[in-house]
This record gives structure tokens, sequence and C-alpha cells, in this order.
């Protein structure tokens, strides 16, 4: 699909073969390409398909780019975490095997890939790798931030680093059993190379072509300069969102009873029900401009069930609180944030007059960036 959409550079690294086990999900390969290469069979379909070597540059590589690995997901944390220092962008897939529905693959930030056993793998190794890196250098690790000083473990947490395709489906099938002939020949002579799992789960065809579009969609879209922001696999239920909905309009209405002696109206021919208020130092004191349809997206969606400013997630007490305190509270003002958070929050802005001011440079400009792409309340543009 990259290469039918006019991508115009291809590296395909690929150290396995075409077996003929794995002739039923693969793309292109058929019988006669048994025993080649994965990655020169696909590039001479991709060839086929675009014959002009100045539209199309392909470069099929057939080697591990890593040495560092012993079991199976140690091969693809390695390269992760490779370009994740490099601070390139990746989109990987993780595990098909045992899966069947559809309907339950996702795009996401890996930390939130759920019921996935190589999504799960791939975070612990890499977490390894941070840990050894940070006390290499003095440094700690922490949660939901990667090394202390903003390493790249927090691609971990962040989409726009790393994107993951998944099943959050549960694995269906186990792993296949060691064969007769396995046994016989010594089943550690039958890996793909040295070290690799040889009891393998079995797949449906279907589940890594609808991983690969997904994960092709993704590039494809960011490429054009069109990117979308996935939904994650988290529900939101009605009884939370009506909770956090109704706590927002509890704090709006006690600060606009703590700042009544000083509040003017925008017009004075507004009512007291819908008119826009304002204190005199600014602070926007009026009615909320959501109702409780827009809490689902701007939890699910726009801030992804975690606290912006932290990266907490669901587990701890989330509520939405304005971001900027002069302007309503409108979906691309509105911020979720976890007790902690949102507890120094409001003591900046009791201390410093904004409570954005109390912020790490770096965070406020990625809530600001998170923002501006809300879609909903696009007429009031941050």
């Amino acid at each position: 699909m990259l290469a039918r959409s006019g991508v115009g550079y291809i590296r395909l690294v690929d150290f396995d073969m075409v077996t003929l086990s794995s002739l039923n999900r693969h793309a292109v390969a058929t019988l006669s390409d048994v025993g080649l290469p994965k990655a020169t069979v696909l590039a001479d379909r991709l060839r086929r398909i675009c014959p002009d070597a100045n539209v199309l540059r392909l470069d099929p590589v057939v080697r591990m780019y890593t040495g560092d690995a012993d079991k199976d997901g140690d091969v693809l944390a390695s390269l992760i975490a490779h370009f994740a220092r490099e601070g390139v962008r990746v989109l990987s897939c993780m595990g098909a095997g045992g899966k069947a529905d559809p309907t339950r693959v996702h795009v996401s930030d890996l930390r939130s890939a759920s019921r996935d056993p190589l999504a799960a793998a791939v975070r612990q190794r890499l977490r390894h790798l941070g840990k050894k890196e940070a006390n290499a250098s003095g440094s700690r690790i922490t949660n939901g931030s990667g090394i202390a000083n903003g390493g790249w473990l927090g691609c971990v947490d962040d989409v726009s680093r790393l994107a993951v395709v998944y099943s959050s489906e549960k694995v269906v099938a186990g792993l296949a059993d060691v064969t007769a002939e396995q046994r016989d020949g010594g089943v550690h002579n039958f890996g793909a190379v040295d070290g690799m799992r040889v009891r393998v789960l079995p797949v449906l065809g279907t589940m890594p072509a609808i991983m690969g579009q997904a994960l092709a969609a993704v590039a494809l879209c960011e490429l054009g300069g069109k990117p979308f922001s996935p939904v994650g696999a988290e529900r939101v239920g009605r009884n939370v969102r009506h909770r956090l909905y109704q706590h927002l309009k509890v704090r709006e209405r006690k600060l606009e009873e703590r700042l009544r002696p000083t509040t003017v109206a925008d017009d004075p021919a507004a009512s007291e029900d819908d008119g826009d208020r304002y204190a005199s130092d600014g602070t926007y004191v009026g009615p909320i401009r959501i109702d409780p349809d827009d809490v689902e997206y701007l939890m699910a969606e726009l801030w992804k069930n975690q606290c912006a400013i932290s990266g907490e997630r669901l587990g701890t007490t989330l509520e939405l609180y304005r971001w900027d305190m002069r302007r309503p509270a409108t979906p691309n003002n509105l911020v979720l944030m976890c007790a902690r958070s949102a507890k120094k929050f409001e003591e900046d802005f009791e201390r410093l007059g904004d409570g954005r001011d109390g912020l790490d440079a770096d965070v406020r400009r990625r809530v600001e960036a998170r923002l501006r792409t809300c879609v909903l309340g696009a007429e009031d543009v941050y």
C-alpha cells in the first residue's frame, strides 16, 4: 500500500525466509518463493508495482541490526530503543497470533496496549534498557516520563513518538506443540535464528493484513500532512462522564460565587444564565460551554484517559480543569488532570495569578499543542 500510494523510499529489513507455514498470511509470497528471503520477495513484488527506480527506491536488507536480543520481544525492543534515542518516529505492530476479531484492533501508545503478550514483553525490555542507561548516567527512571530528565523512554507513553497497532482481544489459542521431528532433531535447531522461540502461535491470515493496513494508514496520513488522533480501547463509562461534568460545574459555580463581588457582565443586556461574565482581574466566571457528551471526547480522544501534566492514567482520580482562566470552559480550553497536578495548578493560580506559570515550559508547550488539535470548539481557536 505504501508503494501504491507514492512513497518514494522503502527500506525492507527482515532476516527471515518465506516458509510453508507463513504462506497463509504473507501478502505476496507464493509456493515458488519458499526458502527465499522475505525482504527480497517483497522488493521484487513492489518493483513490479512501480518499475521506475526514480519514483520508488527500494533497499531490501536481509540481516538483523541488533545483537542485544535473546528473546523475540528483545529484537523489537532494541530497535524501538535505538530509534527513540535518535528521535525517529516509530510505527510498530504488536502480536497478531492467536487472535481473530478485527473489531478489537486499535492504534495507541505502547503503554495502552492491553491483552498483548508481545507488547508487555517489549515494555518490560524497554524499561530494563532505560533503567540500565539511567543507572550508568547517575539518573533515575520514573513512570510516565522515562528517564528523569525527559529521556527516550518517554516514547512508551507518547503516541506521537511511538504508535503501535495491537489487538485487545484475549488470545484464543496457545503456542503450537513441539513436533516429534523437532524433539528428535533438538528443539534449539529449529529457530529462525539462535535464541528465538521455536513454538509459534497460530495466525489467522486476515489479522496481520488488517494490522498492517492500519499501520499504513497512520504512515500515509502523517506523510500527507493529515495525521489523525487514535481513539484508545479504554471506554469512558456514563457514570464517569457524568461525575466529571458535574464536578466541573460545581467548581466553576464556586469560583463565580467567590469572585461575584468583582464580577462584571461582558454584555449588560445578557441574562444571568447565559451571559459572559468576568472578574475584575480578567478571570472568566460565566457558564461552561460543554455538555456531557463532550466529556467522553475530551477524556478518550483528546487526552487519552491520562493526566495531561504527569501522564498518570485511569486508576487515579482525573478531573477537567480550565487551562486559561480568562477564557470559557470550552473543549479546547479544558485539560484532564490528576488530583496532585490539579492541586498544584490551583495553588499556582492563587499564588501567581495563572496556574500555567508554575509548569515546566516543555509541559506547557505540549499541552497547548494538544489543545490546538481539538476538533470541538474550533470556532474559538486557541
